[in-house]
């Protein structure tokens, strides 16, 4: 009897309270599918301690296929850079498409084409960094490693954490053009709050953590006959995230910017699965011709090059394998079981899709 009634005097304060680690995190090789929604009275300041939030009611009007993509697909001029052989800070874990460097900031300044930007990153049991980026300058690709690595996220992470970090990158174009972007990064990042998130995509229990950018761009370039450089303005912009365990990036993500002292939700995503009446964001539906179809070990893909990426769902919008296809043209799917798959090809222009099924 003395022990229940000392039971009943303990307290119970950490139920709920969630913490991430390295594993929460996405590494080479792991894919998701996030949805993308629209509302711009969505309440993202509401946060606390035993929290509940309720984002219940948010429609997915389309959907992007986002991939953690391998050391083993970078170019090999880029993994010198970020690859086994470069120095340890630099050595990274993962790349993916990225929007951080503002080209529609800089209007038509820009002497030169910049496409297919990637960043990559570091996931250690302490950090998740960023690493710097590689990109296609008129057509050919080029590494830069940030000078000041940026910190995105601190681990283990708990509630009320906090963390600041900095990171500095220097883009010179020469010798292929006489340009140079500069970019300069603050990061200010703090868990706000704890508690219980539902999305369409479900309940969890989640960490709620806000991050603050402030960012500063410039660009040095020729104007008619005058080297100069150039102030590219970059509002503040804010992250609000929610994470929970195991789902390899945020349950919701709603991105806002500070437009004239208020801030103006720019983006709205959430994990998901794989809805095929949605929209893949990019997708481009052309005609694939792909055999045989049943096939049982090998399915060749025509009218696509070489280490062009691939990712394959399963009926459940579960990933289930990616890589790059062979030097025959196919993919392995001898390991998959039978039924019916969604094959996703990543051109550099276009992302487009075919069902086939496993005998």
């Amino acid at each position: 009897m003395r022990f229940l009634f000392f039971a009943c005097f303990v307290p119970i304060c950490s139920i709920g309270q969630i913490t991430l680690v390295q594993a929460d995190f996405a590494d080479g090789g792991d894919a998701v599918i996030m949805s993308l929604a629209t509302d711009l009275a969505i309440d993202y300041a509401s946060t606390g301690a035993d929290w509940t939030w309720d984002f219940s009611s948010l429609v997915a009007e389309s959907q992007e296929n986002r991939e953690f993509l391998s050391m083993s697909n970078a170019p090999f001029i880029v993994d010198l850079v970020y690859g086994s052989f470069a120095p340890s800070a630099y050595q990274a874990s993962y790349f993916m498409e990225n929007d951080d460097i503002p080209l529609d900031l800089a209007g038509n300044l820009l002497p030169v084409s910049i496409t297919n930007i990637y960043q990559y990153s570091k996931v250690s049991s302490s950090k998740v960094q960023s690493l710097g980026f590689a990109l296609s300058i008129n057509g050919i690709d080029v590494p830069y490693k940030s000078d000041t690595i940026e910190t995105r996220y601190e681990l283990p992470l708990m509630y009320q954490d906090t963390y600041t970090s900095n990171g500095y990158t220097n883009i010179d174009a020469n010798p292929i053009q006489d340009f140079i972007w500069r970019q300069y990064r603050t990061r200010s990042s703090e868990v706000d709050g704890w508690g219980s998130i539902t999305t369409p995509y479900g309940t969890f229990q989640s960490l709620r953590i806000k991050h603050t950018i402030q960012e500063i761009d410039s660009i040095y370039l020729n104007l008619f006959g005058v080297s100069t450089w150039i102030p590219i303005p970059v509002p503040d912009s804010y992250i609000y995230e929610w994470w929970t365990n195991g789902e390899k990036d945020a349950v919701l993500r709603i991105e806002t910017s500070n437009l004239i002292g208020a801030e103006v939700v720019s983006n709205i995503e959430f994990r998901d699965t794989f809805n095929p009446d949605l929209t893949i964001s990019e997708q481009e539906e052309v005609a694939v011709h792909i055999y045989p179809n049943p096939a049982s070990d090998e399915l060749y893909i025509q009218g696509f090059d070489l280490n062009t990426r691939y990712s394959v769902l399963d009926h459940s919008g579960s990933f289930v394998s990616n890589g790059v296809l062979n030097a025959s043209g196919s993919i392995s799917i001898e390991e998959l079981c039978r039924g019916s798959y969604m094959l996703f090809l990543h051109a550099k222009d276009k992302i487009v899709r075919a069902p086939f099924l496993k005998e």
